[in-house]
């Protein structure tokens, strides 16, 4: 999943924490690093291409803004996986708690 792949990246976990609150300028996220802004641009571009964000012109601007519909399948995809450990953990304690196992 391309969304999750992106998320593994510590800078690009943070710049969604930021977005969380609101849509940002590229120079607002920017400003919250310590790293060039030419990083942060290929980030943003990384993050855009998954889906995760979206971008508009405001004048010379650009403004970011999280997608939520991107976020909600990473959600959906984690909650998957997390109903299928829950299964076979069920299973797994069942069997060792009438001795199957």
């Amino acid at each position: 999943m391309e969304v999750l792949d992106v998320l593994g990246d510590p800078v690009r976990r943070r710049i969604v924490e930021a977005l969380s609150s609101g849509s940002l300028t590229s120079g607002a996220i920017a400003a919250r690093f310590d790293i060039s802004r030419p990083a942060i641009s290929q980030h943003l571009g990384a993050l855009l291409a998954a889906g995760v964000v979206t971008v508009r012109p405001e004048g010379t601007r650009r403004v970011y803004a999280l997608n939520p519909d991107a976020l909600d399948a990473a959600a959906d995809w984690l909650e998957q996986q997390r109903v299928r450990w829950n299964r076979g953990l069920d299973a797994l304690e069942q069997a060792l708690d009438t001795g199957q196992i």
